[in-house]
């Protein structure tokens, strides 16, 4: 990542694109009014507030951010919400020939991938995209990237195993904790059954269904509403939307606060 900030000068050729340019061409504003924002010292290159108005960029490798949220540069990458239904398996090309995400891959001219995976039993949101920075950072267990779920578990579920869940359970593969944990109200989930939200950052597999089964309420259906920054909301199952350009900004800025160590599964 380059560090420094070519200015343009009168002698010499100054390196990069003018950053009111790429503003503009990132579809941050108009180049005029991407001017305004830099004069206006709401304009961050490298983590540094740029106020002149020749400074350049280079796209590639510098990180531009406006109000503190983190602009994509690179206008080729894409990024696409899916509603995974169940029964579709987070593949490109499942061998055993089940429904995978080509359905909706096939569909875009660039070549995107899942970020993470859901099992097939597990409906909800999953991210589409060719940004192969990004990905690694939200589908990486290390990064701690927050997922919450709503779970339709068997039996009524008591106060105490909330506090449980939280507390942290005992599993074959050691101790794990929510985050957080709350029961919706009953008369959303049927007779003899509860709902269940679980916010927790673990990519261990399958974890919400084990987490829950050792505690005495098996999973009678499982579906995730959050990545990080992302909220499914209405979104129809089987149904895609491109990320709006706040969503992007916070997962750019999300990926970019974080340090580089080096799968996602529910």
């Amino acid at each position: 990542m380059s560090a420094d900030i070519e200015i343009d000068a009168a002698s010499g050729s100054p390196e990069g694109v003018r950053l009111q340019k790429v503003l503009a061409a990132a579809g941050v504003a108009s180049r005029r009014v991407s001017e305004e924002l830099i004069e206006a010292g709401r304009v961050s290159v490298n983590g540094r507030i740029v106020t002149e108005l020749g400074s350049r960029v280079d796209p590639e490798h510098d990180h531009v951010s406006v109000d503190g949220t983190a602009v994509q540069l690179d206008v080729t990458k894409r990024y696409v919400m899916l509603n995974k239904p169940t029964g579709v398996v987070s593949s490109l090309r499942d061998e055993q020939g089940r429904p995978d995400l080509r359905r909706w891959t096939d569909a875009s001219e660039e070549r995107l991938f899942n970020v993470g995976r859901l099992d097939a039993d597990t409906s909800g949101l999953l991210l589409l995209t060719n940004d192969g920075s990004l990905a690694h950072v939200l589908a990486h267990p290390s990064f701690g990237v927050t997922k919450t779920y709503i779970a339709l578990v068997r039996g009524r579920v008591a106060p105490r195993t909330i506090q449980q869940l939280v507390a942290g359970v005992e599993l074959d593969d050691g101790a794990i904790a929510a985050d957080k944990a709350r029961l919706l109200p009953e008369s959303k989930a049927g007779a003899g059954n509860s709902l269940v939200e679980l916010t927790l950052h673990s990519g261990r597999n399958r974890i919400v269904r084990r987490m829950l089964d050792s505690v005495g309420h098996p999973v009678i259906e499982l579906v995730r509403r959050s990545f990080g920054p992302l909220q499914l909301g209405a979104l129809p199952i089987g149904e895609t939307r491109h990320l709006s350009k706040v969503e992007l900004g916070q997962l750019l800025t999300l990926s970019r606060s974080t340090d580089d160590p080096d799968g996602d599964e529910k």
